[in-house]
């Protein structure tokens, strides 16, 4: 068999092979997660007009006017960020290899620009506060963002690699493509990172009726945010909920997006890579991009309930894609039957099913009506998130040295050992300093990589349904949140505060390590010449000075099971 291409092709081939070559000699850099995202929408273009990342100029020219130079709408910047060592490498018009995490070439980024940020800057004109305890994404953004900037133009290798869902994988241009074979001309496109439901349904038939229009279901699947369904069951979910559709009017497919819960500004952007895959209409939630948005009441939300809807329309004559409403509908139980929001009528019988019921519902093993989901979606769900008692959870301790958190811990320990349902792991700060991180000493940095070692091991223990009893010191915030949000991916976290006072902490340190540290002789020593800084939430405070080992060990026991974790 033969097979001939185009002489634009083979120049591409010979293009291609040459920059692998090349890129030997290039500086390099390996993405995470976020940027692969980004660097997948730049190259199948589905963030038209860009070329690349953008330039300082470009940055702040989106962050001020929400234009790019050439006056294009433009709401959020798209910036690849790199630590200082990568960046003091570099030189202008010098190229940058793009790798994913195992090494493989996918671009090559013609460096044109590199600049430090001012953070506080930035999170002010994207997400309107500077105070990362108000959003999540400006804890990111502070905590989980390098603090140079590289923009270029970027020359393409390869998308980054999938192996799931690989039909679902559609860039801009096939998306294009099989609009036309349909002969779609009206096509109203629909974002969503949660599961869909029955209401889902009827909300999105009503607005494509209204505007005579085909659906584009073009869900993420991008970086899990704490709590979430892993993308694996809410892929199963949507190809469960589409069949539920009249057939030859809604498709699917699935986008790398990095969502940065920006609202307004985030919406406007999902509606400019909706244009891009051929979208005429694009539907708004109220709520649209809120960091806290599918509260029961709206009464968390950050951002005004419906500025997202307000933003889209401004701007749908230039980005050329209209802005349809998405209308919140209830179920009108005497009628058997969803209506708007905005119809219900005194004495009506309403019901409705909170993102948050749902999550209760599933993790107390609860029944889900048959008028909320469909049972289908409610049987992948179940498959995937089965109820507290059969779910993996770390009980993660935190406390001064000395405060009793590994005496605890190996009660607890035993404890879990005696029921037998499920496989338990202790994980104790001396036992991984040794066996995990035995080349890593005291300073603030080893400290962070430390106990994110320890998340890392109990995620994959909670991940694989089993018990992780952790008890670090953990003295900062940073890394203890990092690890309540990657395990709560896959089932429960208890975080414990050991909250035994210094004074007494110092009074039983049999190995004398306070006094130690008071002379000198042991440098960064939590508690004297390190700080500790207490949990801002914890599950369950704990004082020992008050208890025994035992008795605190059973406060934490009677929590678990008050919360169906145990039985």
């Amino acid at each position: 068999m033969t097979v001939e291409y185009s002489e634009s092709l083979l120049v591409h081939f010979r293009r291609v092979e040459e920059l692998k070559k090349e890129s030997l000699k290039y500086v390099t850099y390996s993405l995470n997660e976020r940027q692969l995202c980004d660097l997948e929408l730049l190259l199948n273009r589905a963030f038209y007009p860009l070329q690349g990342f953008m330039t300082e100029e470009e940055y702040h020219s989106v962050l001020e006017k929400e234009r790019l130079l050439d006056n294009t709408v433009w709401p959020i910047p798209i910036c690849l960020d790199v630590p200082e060592k990568i960046a003091k490498k570099l030189s202008i018009g010098e190229p940058l290899a793009l790798l994913d995490p195992e090494g493989f070439l996918l671009a090559i980024l013609h460096v044109t620009d590199i600049f430090k940020v001012d953070k506080r800057y930035e999170a002010e004109k994207i997400y309107g506060t500077t105070d990362e305890s108000k959003h999540p994404s400006v804890f990111s953004l502070y905590h989980e963002t390098n603090p140079y900037y590289i923009g270029g133009t970027l020359e393409g290798l390869s998308l980054p690699i999938h192996y799931d869902f690989v039909e679902l994988r559609r860039p801009p241009s096939e998306v294009h493509r099989f609009f036309t074979q349909m002969g779609w001309r009206n096509i109203i496109g629909f974002h969503t990172e949660k599961p869909l439901h029955c209401a889902h349904k009827e909300m999105i038939l009503k607005a494509a009726r209204e505007v005579g229009a085909s659906i584009f279901l073009n869900p993420v699947v991008g970086i899990p945010t704490p709590r979430d369904l892993d993308h694996f069951t809410m892929v199963r979910c949507y190809q469960a909920f589409v069949k539920h559709f009249p057939k030859n009017i809604i498709t699917l497919a699935l986008l790398p997006f990095a969502s940065r819960k920006a609202g307004p500004k985030e919406a406007l952007l999902q509606a400019i890579i909706r244009k891009n895959y051929g979208c005429t209409h694009f539907l708004v939630a109220p709520d649209h991009a809120d960091p806290f948005m599918h509260n029961a009441d709206n009464s968390d939300l950050f951002y005004p309930l419906g500025a997202a809807q307000e933003k889209v329309k401004g701007y749908e004559e230039e980005i050329e894609i209209k802005m349809v409403p998405l209308t919140p509908m209830v179920y009108w139980e005497d009628e058997g039957k969803y209506i708007p929001e905005c119809e219900i009528k005194e004495g009506m019988k309403i019901k409705r099913i909170s993102s948050a019921e749902l999550r209760r519902r599933l993790e107390f093993d609860l029944e889900i009506p048959e008028w909320f989901s469909f049972k289908e979606v409610v049987e992948e769900l179940r498959h995937t998130y089965p109820p507290r008692h059969k779910q993996g959870f770390t009980v993660f301790l935190t406390g001064l040295p000395g405060a009793g958190k590994s005496t605890i811990a190996k009660i607890l320990y035993v404890k879990f050992m005696e029921l037998r349902d499920r496989p338990v792991t202790l994980l104790d700060g001396d036992i991984v300093r040794k066996y995990l991180s035995s080349e890593l000493n005291y300073s603030k940095e080893h400290r962070e990589i430390n106990v994110r070692r320890i998340g890392f091991v109990a995620s994959e223990i909670t991940k694989n349904r089993g018990i992780a009893i952790c008890a670090p010191i953990a003295p900062y915030e940073e890394s203890r949140r990092y690890n309540r949000e990657l395990i709560s991916r896959y089932g429960g976290y208890i975080e414990v505060y050991v909250a035994t006072p210094l004074e007494v902490c110092e009074s039983r340190d049999r190995k004398g390590m306070y006094e130690k540290a008071k002379k000198g002789l042991i440098k960064n020593f939590t508690g004297v010449d390190d700080p500790y800084i207490p949990p801002s939430n914890p599950e369950i405070v704990i004082d020992t000075t008050k208890l025994t080992p035992q008795e605190a060990a059973q406060h934490i026991l009677l929590y678990l099971e008050e919360q169906g974790y145990i039985k």
